[in-house]
């Protein structure tokens, strides 16, 4: 499952991420917030919900959208076995996902064209994580740190 998050700033580019991701990648969407563009809305109140689901289930991948993406980011690594990262290009994206295996993608609602961000968040969704031993590796000192 797919879950969506955003603040007023982000609204926007989040619903129509949504339509893309129903039209263009099959994919469902599960929208957790705002549901309505509400001037000056906190990005937390948005970025917990989202985070939570997507702990639920290994499977599962957040999409969060802010001004800036950096406070989506911040608040979702709160939570425990949240992996959120900011998504500032495809390729960043990608290396997120294979690398560190990131299941909440972070998106800036001010900087990124509908298609950038269509493109970023294409290849988050279709990027397999690649568990060679030193990410493995890596992601056991991840666990760790939230215990």
């Amino acid at each position: 499952m797919i879950y969506l998050g955003s603040d007023y700033l982000g609204f926007k580019l989040k619903k129509q991420l949504i339509t893309y991701l129903k039209t263009q990648l099959h994919k469902q969407a599960v929208d957790l917030g705002a549901k309505a563009r509400v001037e000056g809305d906190d990005a937390i109140d948005y970025a917990v919900p989202v985070a939570k689901a997507v702990v639920k289930n290994k499977n599962n991948r957040g999409i969060l959208i802010c001004s800036s993406g950096h406070a989506m980011c911040i608040t979702a690594n709160k939570i425990k076995g949240a992996r959120a990262v900011l998504g500032y290009n495809i390729k960043g994206a990608e290396l997120a996902r294979l690398h560190d295996d990131a299941n909440i993608l972070c998106l800036a609602g001010h900087f990124l064209t509908l298609e950038h961000a269509a493109a970023i968040v294409k290849t988050f969704l279709q990027t397999k994580f690649e568990p060679i031993p030193r990410r493995v590796r890596r992601l056991k000192k991840l666990t760790a740190l939230e215990k």
